[in-house]
């Protein structure tokens, strides 16, 4: 759907879900908050182009910026629905972004085919309509991801929950049992569980920039917090991590949050 607000915006909805906003004219523009905190990470890594793998597609905005602020940055994007990325193909211009390669494969099994030490940055957006894919938040699939991921690199997830955020929690227990260093952002809102939406969690195994992240994410349109070590601790005490074969629900979000 055309924005009307933006000569150049396009929104990509699936099943009625947003799934991805992207400006063809300004790469530079995000439109979706958690999309903001995803690229507040990417902008406190070190200066210079990344290799980056992208598991879950959309219309690629964040490729698109990546490109757009590190030229020279690789990218490989894994999406399960051809029709989808035939689409972004045709109408959005998927071409005009530089040295990008899509793999139309699950997530797990593109991520197993992938080689050691690759990525500088792994961003794993993956949803099944509004639902992220339980195997895609299991300790062996984040060990899989670590394996792809240079010593210094930095993995991005993006989670969705609700009141409670005990899916949240577990994700974020699992990503602590396989990487080191863990850091939660969030808009103040999400994070006490007042209402549905995104949170990101960033993961190394080398330590994060959390000083320059923490005032990024607070100073931008988000107003977000940035939340790691005792804190962060704290925040998931006695969440379980998650493992394959565990009988764990996805949140499904409340039908008002898309109207």
């Amino acid at each position: 759907m055309r924005d009307l607000d933006r000569p150049d915006g396009w929104m990509l909805s699936v099943d009625g879900v947003p799934q991805s906003y992207v400006d063809l004219a300004d790469p530079s523009y995000l439109e979706f908050s958690y999309v903001q905190l995803i690229a507040a990470v990417a902008d406190c890594l070190p200066p210079g182009p990344l290799d980056a793998v992208h598991v879950g597609g959309g219309a690629c905005t964040v490729p698109r910026y990546l490109s757009a602020g590190r030229p020279g940055s690789r990218h490989i994007v894994v999406e399960p629905d051809e029709g989808l990325v035939q689409l972004v193909r045709d109408q959005l211009r998927l071409k005009s972004v530089p040295r990008l390669k899509v793999r139309i494969a699950d997530g797990r099994a593109a991520t197993a085919a992938l080689p050691d030490r690759s990525a500088d940055l792994f961003v794993l957006d993956a949803f099944t309509g509004a639902t992220m894919p339980i195997d895609l938040a299991t300790a062996e699939y984040m060990a899989q991801v670590a394996r792809v991921l240079r010593p210094a690199g930095t993995l991005v997830v993006n989670v969705a929950d609700g009141r409670g955020l005990a899916f949240a929690k577990r994700v974020i227990a699992t990503v602590g049992e396989v990487f080191g260093h863990v850091a939660l952002l969030g808009e103040p809102g999400i994070l006490r569980g007042r209402r549905f939406g995104n949170l990101v969690i960033a993961a190394s195994a080398a330590e994060l920039p959390t000083g320059p992240l923490t005032r990024k994410a607070a100073g931008g349109l988000t107003q977000a917090r940035c939340m790691w070590g005792e804190d962060l601790a704290k925040f998931i005490a006695g969440a379980r991590p998650i493992h394959d074969g565990d009988a764990v629900l996805s949140p499904v979000p409340p039908p008002a949050v898309f109207g």
